[in-house]
């Protein structure tokens, strides 16, 4: 008998977000609204959910501030 399960981090995209400035990259651009949240799967079906926040990503550089 063997046992499947799975854990990481998942980004769920929620459409675009405001224009700002990247601290990182200095570019103004419109940024990228995300639902980040950390899950354990067993046999590929999410069994618990946690660490769940909100990101707004830059477009260019991939930097992430929280909303």
């Amino acid at each position: 008998m063997f046992f499947i399960f799975g854990f990481g981090t998942k980004r769920r995209n929620l459409g675009p977000g405001g224009t700002r400035t990247c601290p990182r990259c200095h570019n103004t651009t419109q940024w990228l609204r995300v639902r980040e949240f950390r899950q354990f799967t067993v046999f590929f079906v999410p069994v618990a959910r946690w660490k769940r926040r909100s990101l707004e990503v830059c477009g260019i550089c991939g930097t992430a501030v929280e909303v």
